[in-house]
């Protein structure tokens, strides 16, 4: 919006005025707004779940809207990427409503509701980008039929919503990993010079993260929620397509994707092919090392962040050198 009325000499300004903008209103409104929150009843089959019984949840709809806001502001938009903007507000919305419900929403309601908001983000992106995947490690580019990249967008938005809030479940895990993974996509923007403004978005994205983050951090004193958690996953899956570079998702969000992904494996094989797998390991894997290999949360979030960390400045690197 600024964009429209300042020269654009103002730019780098209103890059660093929209980054300060962006945390500041985040930790300002989570303060003020988090005793409005619905509160947390505790998961009675988490590791220590019921110690977050009473705590304000569904601290997502703060620092999404301040994202949100901060990006109309801030940031010089195209229709692409108001289209993004409203479908993470929605998929934020959603979330929030089922944080706020007193009955928990069903596994399908919510599974057919990310499926819609996947499909709109890929009749979205393949309507103002081609149906290309770069894989950057080979230096090779395959075009394939707009139908074909528009199921594999459905399933790469679908999975990432998903396994990214079944991970959410550490104070500050989900949220941390989230920034690692953004960050990684932001430099990966850099390496390709991406033309656009989604990659101050990423910043954008990733600092309403770290306003919240200033309240979750152990010991936390409130939660995203389904709110936060899935408005992460699709951030990250749509960070993911605008490299270009989609399958790079797989290696910048492995923590992400095992951590939660594990668990919803073993369930769907459990319940549709009677196959039980991982019998001796709890799912999702944040709950299986505070229980069985009996790491504090705060070890858990330190070493979950420094495998990913190692992964992406792999995965950085062996780019940058092989361009």
């Amino acid at each position: 919006m600024l964009h429209q009325v300042l020269p654009e000499s103002y730019n780098a300004v209103l890059a660093l005025v929209g980054i300060l903008f962006a945390f500041g209103a985040t930790v300002f409104a989570t303060g003020a707004f988090q005793e409005k929150l619905p509160k947390d009843a505790g998961r009675e089959f988490a590791h220590n779940g019921k110690l977050s019984a009473g705590k304000p949840r569904g601290a997502g709809i703060i620092f999404v809207l301040m994202f949100t806001l901060a990006a109309v502001l801030f940031s010089d938009l195209s229709a692409e990427i108001v289209i993004y903007l409203i479908l993470t507000v929605i998929c934020m919305v959603t979330g929030f409503l089922d944080d706020a419900s007193k009955t928990p929403w069903g596994e399908y309601k919510k599974g057919f509701l990310d499926l819609c908001v996947a499909a709109m983000v890929a009749v979205t992106y393949l309507k103002y980008n081609p149906s290309t995947i770069e894989f950057a490690f080979l230096g090779v580019e395959l075009v394939l039929p707009p139908v074909v990249f528009a199921v594999l967008t459905v399933i790469l938005v679908w999975v990432s919503v998903n396994v990214t809030n079944c991970s959410d479940g550490v104070d500050g895990l989900s949220g941390t990993l989230t920034i690692v993974t953004l960050m990684t996509f932001y430099a990966l923007n850099q390496i390709f010079e991406k033309p656009g403004d989604f990659s101050f978005l990423i910043l954008l994205f990733a600092v309403c993260i770290l306003g919240y983050l200033w309240y979750n951090a152990t010991p936390s004193k409130l939660m995203m929620g389904d709110a936060g958690s899935r408005a992460m996953g699709l951030f990250i899956a749509i960070a993911a397509l605008k490299t270009g570079c989609p399958v790079l998702y797989v290696p910048v969000a492995l923590v992400l994707i095992l951590d939660g992904g594990l668990g919803l494996v073993k369930v769907a094989l459990i319940r549709f092919c009677k196959i039980h797998i991982l019998k001796n390991t709890r799912t999702p894997l944040h709950d299986h090392v505070r229980k069985v290999w009996d790491w504090s949360n705060t070890q858990t979030v330190f070493r979950f962040a420094i495998i990913q960390i190692i992964l992406s400045a792999a995965v950085i690197y062996s780019i940058r050198i092989g361009m």
